[in-house]
């Protein structure tokens, strides 16, 4: 009898020692997987875009397609971001097409980093120095390869003339920002942020490809400027930017300088 004893309290002792690692093993699981969660951003689709309203009376509208980390966690990783808009007429029919379109589309999105049908870009913010969690300045960089389209001016004769054609432009914008804090005025629970940025801007189109549809232009295809940005971003409440664009160097023929910027942006949060 004091055998069978002795084995059940042996088993009901192992029972539980094995009761207990496997909840310490469950807590350490669970504590790397929440380490996991903070220090390597998951996948995203389809969950933020903006609307942009420019000085010139274009209106832009783009949506975040994807965005993921490239490399290996925790080690050395690129963000790459994929956006798709509907920066201009381009998949309107031919028959709509007017003799007289002009380019002057063209002068922002060269400028506007996130422009075009296509956009694939690897951008980050590193932080130079912080004044406490919320407030903080560093570094902004983004560089990438974007789809444009432009609209054939040739004369009126020419078949060709107001048709669309798509070409590829590779972009660079390097900068500072400054970032601290900000609340609905009735409650700080909420708190968001407010920024500031100073950016330089440059791309590039290969000549051969602005000449088919800007007949006779003469360009080396690099263009280059500044802008000067602000914004307020709270979850669920705000998220507006606004700024100022000005060319060093503009594009052939120079429509309208400088421009103006006022963007609309959205983002869906989901559980993680």
């Amino acid at each position: 009898m004091r055998g069978a004893v002795t084995i059940v309290s042996g088993v009901l002792l192992g029972m539980l020692f094995q009761t207990f690692e496997s909840a310490l093993y469950a807590r350490e699981l669970n504590l790397d997987t929440f380490i996991k969660k903070v220090n390597v951003p998951k996948t995203d689709f389809f969950n933020a875009g903006f609307i942009d309203l420019i000085s010139s009376g274009q209106v832009s509208a783009s949506a975040r397609l994807i965005r993921l980390m490239v490399g290996e966690p925790g080690k050395f990783s690129i963000p790459l971001t994929v956006y798709g808009g509907v920066s201009n007429t381009a998949f309107q029919q031919q028959a709509v097409f007017s003799l007289n379109r002009s380019n002057e589309h063209l002068v922002t999105q060269f400028i506007t980093p996130l422009s075009g049908l296509l956009n694939l870009s690897v951008d980050g913010m590193p932080v130079l120095s912080k004044v406490s969690r919320i407030t903080k300045w560093g570094l902004l960089y983004q560089v990438g390869e974007r789809m444009l389209t432009g609209y054939r001016i040739n004369s009126g004769a020419n078949p060709f003339s107001g048709r669309s054609h798509n070409f590829l432009n590779s972009y660079a914008v390097g900068g500072v920002f400054f970032q601290t804090g900000a609340w609905e005025r009735e409650s700080s629970a909420q708190m968001g942020i407010c920024w500031l940025s100073l950016r330089y801007h440059l791309c590039y189109t290969d000549p051969a490809q602005l000449n088919i549809f800007l007949d006779g232009v003469r360009t080396n295809g690099l263009y280059s400027g500044f802008s000067l940005g602000f914004g307020v971003e709270i979850s669920y409440l705000v998220n507006i930017k606004a700024i100022y664009y000005r060319y060093t160097k503009a594009p052939e023929p120079a429509y309208s300088l400088p421009l103006y910027q006022f963007s609309f942006n959205y983002a869906l949060q989901g559980k993680n």
